[in-house]
């Protein structure tokens, strides 16, 4: 049986005290929600030390939002998948389509940053998805399988069973809009497909998280579909309430 997983992407959100007090919240419902479901808190760059420390006795994991593509060295300004490991991260979220789009993230630059991940035993929750336009195009399965070829596909079976997808409609993120939950069935299962054709059978057991406007009212919906594993959690992240609501939609 897959993991069934949800991460809260806080995106540059709160302050390194309002952070803790999130993740406080988040750790004081963990027991209300089932211990099958994995519970991810990324938290920026900034209060990624004291979310970790307060969650130490919790069942919450901390995951990073990005890390750089290089090792270390005169890159001002970076963090290195190295120092994330060095925090207590466990996951590392790569290919965000903010950062693609705002910082023109391309297939070259993710793979170096695949490549850093697992050199510090990293979990990469890679992301994949298609904008307003290419959905109205109908070139949404078209533009998924090319984010996947172009970096998934260079990865080891080894690095491949420790991986997690993302896919976020890139055109409902932080719009309200939501893809129906056949929407999400139908995307979810096209990029399975594309995984099994390189993977073969280990595709079965890769989680596959929805990402876009998913909210306490949608995510059962959602997630009672056989292909979504669970969900990657913006604006509703922000709120321990909303969180957890979310993580007992299982």
């Amino acid at each position: 049986m897959r993991k069934k997983i949800v991460a809260g992407n806080w995106k540059m959100n709160t302050l390194p005290a309002e952070g803790v007090e999130l993740a406080k919240g988040v750790a004081a419902g963990r027991n209300e929600v089932c211990d099958c479901v994995t519970m991810i808190v990324c938290p920026p760059f900034t209060h990624i030390h004291s979310v970790v420390e307060s969650l130490k006795r919790s069942n919450v994991e901390v995951g990073a939002q990005d890390c750089a593509t290089e090792v270390k060295g005169a890159y001002t300004g970076e963090v290195s998948a190295e120092m994330i490991a060095a925090l207590g991260c466990k996951y590392v979220i790569l290919g965000h389509s903010e950062r693609r789009q705002y910082y023109g993230e391309t297939s070259e630059t993710l793979n170096k940053k695949m490549s850093r991940a697992y050199e510090n035993g990293l979990t990469p929750i890679y992301c994949v998805g298609e904008n307003l336009e290419e959905r109205e195009a109908e070139r949404h399965f078209e533009v998924c399988k090319s984010q996947i070829e172009e970096v998934v596909y260079n990865l080891t079976e080894e690095q491949f069973g420790n991986l997690v997808i993302a896919y976020e409609p890139v055109w409902a993120i932080g719009t309200g809009k939501t893809a129906t939950a056949e929407q999400a069935e139908e995307i979810h299962a096209y990029i399975r497909e594309v995984l099994r054709a390189k993977f073969g059978a280990a595709a079965e057991e890769c989680p596959i998280l929805y990402g876009g406007s998913c909210k306490p009212s949608n995510a059962a919906e959602i997630f009672s579909k056989e292909n979504v594993d669970g969900g990657l959690i913006g604006g509703a992240a922000l709120k321990a309430e909303d969180f957890l609501a979310i993580c007992k939609a299982f």
